[in-house]
C-alpha cells in the first residue's frame, strides 16, 4: 500500500484561512493524504472565526503577534518557528497560500530544507513592488521558489511564465476562494443564525440600498486612508443610501475612521464580522467599496460591482471583465464612480452582470489532485 503524503499547510491570517479551508476539507477527506496544519497567528483574533466556523484544529500555533512588531522581527520569528515545525513534521510537501509574511516565510523555511512548495494563488502580479507592500515582493519570492504554482486564472499563470518560471510547474486551478463562498453560502441558507448578526442593522436601513466598506491597505495609511473617509462621509449625504464598515484592527484605519466618521446616522461603522456575516454583507449590498484583494474575487460570484481603492491590481481579470474599477484613492473619483454605478441603471448592471473570471468552485479539487500526481 502506497504511502500517504504529508502535507503541511502554513498561514496565518483571516485571508489565508477562507482561501486554504476548502483545500484542508479536501485533503482531509482523501486517503492519499496525511494533512497537517501550522498556523502562525498573523491575525489571531479574525484566524480563529474562520478556523472554528470550518471546524479547523491547527496542529501546531505559533502564536506570533506582538504589539507594535516590525517586519523585520516578523520575519526573523516565523524563520525560526516555522522552521522547528518543519523539522518536527519533515512533510513532503509545504503548502502556502498567496502573499503574506507567513506565505513567503513559509516558502523559504521549505526551500531551506529542500522540501518542495505548492503556492496557492499564484502569479497575481501588480508589476509595482511598493504597491501593495510588501506583499508584491513576497509572492515574487515565493514564485521562485514553488515547485506547484496553482494559478487562479490563466493571466496570473502568464505572468509567471513571464518570469521564466518552468510551466510544468505552472498551472491553472481557479481561485479557491470562490469555493470558499460557495460553501459558506451554502451554510448560511441551511442555518440563518450564523448571519443573524446584522439583523438589527438591516432593519435600521431597511430600504435604502447599501454600500460595503473595507479598506487596510498598509500603502493607504496616512493621506490615502484620509480621502476614502472623505469619500464616505460624501457619500453619506444621499438619503436613499447607507454604508457598512467593517471596520479593520489596524490603529492606522480606526483612528482616522472614528475621527472622520462617528456619528453620522447612515454610516455603520462595526466592528470586523466573522466570515459568515461578510459573506452576507456582500449579498446584501448594493456595489463594495474596496481597497481588499480578496473581495474583487468574491463580490463579483454573488453579482455586486466592486470599486477599487487602490491604483494598482494584481487582479487585472476582474477590471478586464468588468466585474471591478480601479478608481484610486481621491474622493472625487471615488464619489463620481460610485455615484455612476448608484444612479446609471446601464451602468450598474454592466457590471454586475459581468462573468466572474476567477472559477468555479472547484479549485481545491484539482490543488489536491495536482498534489496526488506530482508526488
Amino acid at each position: 500500500m502506497q504511502r500517504a503524503i504529508k502535507t503541511l499547510t502554513i498561514f496565518g491570517t483571516r485571508p489565508e484561512a477562507i482561501k486554504l479551508f476548502p483545500l484542508l476539507h479536501t485533503l482531509g477527506g482523501d486517503g492519499r493524504f496525511a494533512s497537517r496544519v501550522c498556523v502562525s497567528a498573523q491575525h489571531r483574533a479574525m484566524l480563529d472565526q474562520v478556523l472554528e466556523i470550518a471546524s479547523i484544529a491547527p496542529d501546531h500555533d505559533l502564536d506570533v503577534m506582538k504589539p507594535d512588531q516590525s517586519l523585520d522581527q516578523l520575519t526573523a520569528t516565523l524563520l525560526v518557528e516555522l522552521g522547528r515545525v518543519m523539522d518536527a513534521e519533515s512533510p513532503d510537501w509545504v503548502i502556502v497560500q498567496g502573499d503574506t509574511a507567513t506565505a513567503m516565510v513559509g516558502a523559504l523555511s521549505a526551500y531551506y530544507r529542500k522540501i518542495p512548495v505548492c503556492h496557492v494563488e499564484a502569479g497575481l502580479r501588480s508589476g509595482n513592488i511598493h504597491h501593495p507592500w510588501p506583499e508584491e515582493v513576497n509572492r515574487k519570492i515565493i514564485g521562485t521558489i514553488a515547485a506547484l504554482n496553482c494559478a487562479p486564472t490563466e493571466t496570473a499563470a502568464a505572468a509567471l511564465r513571464r518570469e521564466n518560471v518552468n510551466p510544468s510547474r505552472v498551472y491553472v486551478t481557479g481561485n479557491t476562494v470562490i469555493d470558499a463562498l460557495h460553501w459558506i453560502t451554502g451554510r448560511i441558507e441551511r442555518d440563518p443564525s450564523l448571519a443573524a448578526g446584522l439583523a438589527d442593522i438591516e432593519a435600521r436601513f431597511k430600504g435604502k440600498r447599501i454600500i460595503g466598506i473595507t479598506t487596510h491597505r498598509r500603502e493607504n495609511f496616512g493621506e490615502g486612508m484620509e480621502n476614502i473617509a472623505s469619500a464616505i462621509r460624501r457619500l453619506a449625504q444621499r438619503n436613499d443610501v447607507a454604508l457598512i464598515f467593517p471596520v479593520h484592527l489596524n490603529p492606522n484605519v480606526r483612528k482616522v475612521m472614528n475621527n472622520r466618521l462617528a456619528g453620522l446616522d447612515n454610516v455603520a461603522m462595526i466592528e470586523p464580522l466573522d466570515y459568515p456575516h461578510f459573506a452576507h454583507l456582500l449579498r446584501l449590498s448594493t456595489l463594495i467599496l474596496t481597497d481588499s484583494g480578496g473581495v474583487q474575487e468574491e463580490a463579483p460570484a454573488l453579482g455586486k460591482p466592486v470599486l477599487v481603492m487602490r491604483s494598482t491590481t494584481e487582479r487585472p481579470e476582474g477590471v478586464e471583465a468588468g466585474t471591478a474599477k480601479l478608481v484610486g484613492t481621491e474622493a472625487n473619483a471615488i464619489v463620481a464612480e460610485a455615484e455612476r454605478l448608484l444612479d446609471d441603471v446601464v451602468a450598474y448592471g454592466e457590471m454586475a452582470r459581468s462573468h466572474n473570471p476567477f472559477g468555479d468552485g472547484h479549485a481545491a479539487q484539482r490543488i489536491a489532485d495536482l498534489l496526488a500526481g506530482a508526488n
